[in-house]
């Protein structure tokens, strides 16, 4: 195959329209710039998207010159999208790609050589598989009528059985001069594909097949197709068959398939009455009527109805008689009821009984008033669940806010005072599960939980995902550990809004979670106290802990690991607190799936770390740290919001990325991968620490770039714009700040300098800089401290 032709006309353009895709638009750009064949355009036509899909198509075009961006006004839907398209492609042959689906490797070189061995057909015809969110992935059931083994290219006569192909329009090159000399373009409303393909095929004089999957057309789980969705809409169905017999109309050289046409009119229209949900209930019989009106008008002389079922359909049509339509489809269900009846009793005994009660409970009037909390498995008031009660409590004081916890937590006492909750599974805890108008997680409330119609639930997470998270753990059966997608999915088929910190997080909730839920970005409202917290409110916290002013504190915060049972310290702890000197002070917190470690008490006892791991608060322990180390712990997307360092120690980064996956390279060492300084061995970490490359000139501009890309909508009133939009109903207000107009809590250092407690050091002089270099303390080292007084 060759790529020489004129840069000035490519061989491919690509149209790809896009409209609230945010969470799949990566892909499948990806798909198209990663082909080997370069010989292409894309033109991407932003169909006034409410998303930020605009916004990742601009980032595309930025990065690669072959990509074009339209920004249309106003929303128009897909076929004048394409049409906008249209009117920019130069290239020789145009593909149009949906923004949910994806291009295979190798495809674009695969239609290249087929055209130049069918001596560039006006259409070139190639097949598609469906891909599902399980990763099934099943072929085109039609694939055998894209056989090879016959002439090069040929007249839609000489095969007339590609009609039986589905109509769309994703599955075929057309030849752009073809398009331009029969001025073919899309017209408005649903099932735009039909005339388009249809009027295409039985005018092109030469059309070739390609028996290969090129495109993978992915099935939403929910959502995404509009076809899908009850509406009116579905009318418009009838508009495009009168296009596609207007067309034949005006060209009686096609009159040969008026036939064909007719019949795949028919069969458009039943499928249509026949898909369960497309048709509001008290339009299905005006549909039909108008359907049997085309029917009587459109007939051709002598047509042959289809044998079997279809054709009983065909003949109630041309009767008119919806009654026994009706009662036709009323027939089928009740042998499909038979036919699952022994499986479903099967079913229905293995399921356990929902209790009477909260049966009972779920038929009584919600209470508008009442809001349920929980974080982490119903643990203690935590994470974003209570900096949303706290801010519910101040704008909404309307709303009721009630916990649900442990026994075990409920009678050890920790619980805030004033706070009132409910102990899990207990009568008053079903009756607030059943009646409270807003449920508010961090995780996913149990399986036996209903959501009732008019509830609200907030799902608000708890961390920015740079591991494999929701379907996508399919893929890593460490990570996985025989968990049930399908009831995984259930749980999140609950969720009313995700609450989301950055782009990154919106666009990754949206692809692994396949559901109908709104993205909330708003910032995580946990973030909220870095933008709130005094000098004061900082020395307060590590004087709590234990933390002298003088000492430079690091958090060590491991998150765990999937490969792994139990608590395995990668550190040599003692090691690291003797190397990094007595200045130094190390903040020890364990994941919190593990239980305490008696170890790390033991090297608290001889002074060698202060064992964080129970404390309630992990941002008092943020605010408390100099500085952070971790490893892949979503922690450093929240303490990036303080501007602190922060030093990866990544020892097993190749074993982790293949138990569990990542969604980007966190060691890749480029701005906005990389928050800081990057250590494989207790020895580069020390050196970290020692060198003053923790906390340099690089490792600020790393910082920086993290913080700009992750702590995108954190500014300290996220709460604030969650309260206002999930309880009153109101827009997500404020705005979120740019970033250079954020007040951050001072660091600890300089809240101790403010209060008098230590003198800064001195601006660093080049000397310092080569100082540094041969291993004194570096410029934020703590021994470049004085105590005051």
């Amino acid at each position: 195959m060759s790529e020489t032709l004129d840069p000035v006309v490519p061989r491919f353009s690509i149209i790809v329209p896009v409209f609230r895709v945010q969470g799949f638009l990566r892909e499948c750009m990806d798909s198209v710039l990663a082909q080997d064949f370069t010989d292409f355009e894309v033109i991407a036509v932003d169909d006034c998207s409410p998303d930020r899909s605009g916004a990742i198509l601009d980032e595309y075009a930025a990065r690669d010159e072959r990509v074009q961006v339209l920004h249309l006004p106003e929303n128009v839907g897909l076929g004048l999208a394409r049409n906008a398209g249209l009117a920019k492609v130069r290239g020789e042959y145009v593909l149009f790609l949906d923004s949910d689906d994806t291009l295979v490797p190798g495809a674009l070189g695969a239609l290249a050589e087929r055209l130049d061995t069918t001596g560039s057909p006006e259409i070139l015809i190639f097949d598609y598989a469906r891909t599902y969110w399980d990763g099934s992935v099943r072929r085109n059931l039609l694939a055998d009528r894209l056989d090879e083994s016959g002439a090069p290219s040929f007249a839609l006569a000489e095969r007339p059985e590609i009609l039986d192909l589905l109509q769309i329009v994703w599955n075929k090159a057309y030849r752009r001069d073809f398009i331009e000399e029969h001025g073919f373009t899309f017209p408005v409303g649903y099932y735009e594909d039909a005339p388009w393909t249809f009027c295409t095929l039985i005018t092109a004089k030469s059309i070739a097949v390609l028996d290969r999957v090129c495109l993978h057309y992915r099935q939403r789980r929910q959502g995404g197709n509009i076809l899908r969705t009850t509406s009116r809409k579905h009318f418009d169905v009838f508009d495009q068959y009168e296009r596609v017999f207007a067309y034949l109309d005006a060209h009686p050289e096609l009159s040969r398939w008026r036939p064909h046409m007719f019949r795949k009119m028919v069969d458009h229209y039943l499928t249509v009455l026949d898909k369960p949900g497309r048709l509001p209930q008290n339009a299905t019989a005006e549909f039909f009527h108008r359907a049997a009106r085309d029917y009587r008008r459109r007939l051709p002389a002598g047509f042959v109805r289809p044998a079997g079922v279809a054709g009983g359909k065909y003949a109630l049509l041309a009767k008119d008689a919806y009654p026994a339509l009706a009662g036709l489809k009323v027939a089928g269900k009740v042998q499909r009821t038979v036919r699952k009846h022994a499986g479903k009793k099967v079913r229905q005994a293995k399921k356990k009984a929902m209790d009477l009660r909260y049966q009972a409970l779920l038929r009584q009037p919600l209470d508008e008033n009442l809001a349920v909390y929980s974080a982490y498995w119903n643990r203690l008031p935590a994470c974003n669940p209570l900096a949303i009660y706290e801010k519910a409590k101040e704008l909404a004081p309307h709303v009721h806010g009630v916990w649900v916890v442990k026994q075990q937590l409920a009678d050890s006492g920790e619980i805030p005072a004033g706070v009132d909750h409910v102990v899990l599974n207990s009568p008053r805890y079903w009756e607030v599960m059943a009646r409270a108008k807003y449920l508010v997680n961090n995780v996913n409330f149990a399986d036996g939980v209903v959501k009732r119609e008019g509830q609200v639930h907030l799902q608000t997470h708890h961390g920015t995902p740079l591991k494999s998270m929701g379907v996508d753990q399919k893929r890593y059966p460490a990570a996985a550990k025989g968990m049930s997608f399908r009831k995984l999915l259930a749980r999140a088929d609950r969720w009313d809004y995700s609450l989301s910190s950055n782009q990154h997080t919106t666009e990754q909730w949206e692809r692994v979670y396949p559901c109908n839920f709104e993205s909330l970005d708003a910032g995580y409202p946990r973030n909220d106290v870095y933008y709130r917290a005094s000098a004061q409110d900082v020395l307060d916290i590590r004087e709590r802990l234990g933390v002298a002013p003088g000492k430079t504190a690091v958090l060590y915060a491991p998150t765990m690991r999937d490969y792994q049972v139990g608590y395995v310290p990668r550190l040599d702890l003692e090691k690291i607190s003797r190397e990094l000197g007595e200045d130094f002070v190390l903040l020890v917190r364990t994941h919190y799936f593990y239980d305490q470690d008696t170890r790390l008490q033991e090297l608290q006892e001889r002074g060698a770390i202060i064992d964080v791991s129970g404390h309630p608060v992990v941002e008092e322990l943020c605010l408390a740290a100099d500085a952070l180390v971790t490893d892949y712990s979503s922690i450093m997307f929240d303490y990036a919001n303080l501007d602190r360092p922060i030093i990866n120690y990544a020892d097993d980064w190749d074993t982790y990325v293949r138990s569990r996956g990542v969604t980007f390279d966190l060691l890749s060492g480029k701005p906005g991968d990389t928050p800081g300084v990057l250590a494989t061995t207790e020895d580069e970490l020390i050196d970290a620490f020692r060198s003053g490359r923790w906390d340099d000139e690089r490792a600020t501009e790393l910082r920086a770039a993290f913080r700009a890309r992750f702590c995108q909508w954190d500014d300290g009133h996220a709460a604030e714009r969650v309260v206002r939009r999930v309880f009153l109903g109101q827009e997500t207000a404020p705005e979120p700040l740019p970033q250079e107009e954020r007040t951050v809590a001072p660091a600890p250092r300089t809240a101790a300098a403010a209060a008098g407690l230590v003198k800064l050091p001195a601006p660093r002089t080049s000397a310092d800089a080569d100082a540094a270099g041969s291993g004194t303390s570096g410029p934020s080292g703590a021994s470049d401290v004085e105590m005051a007084g």
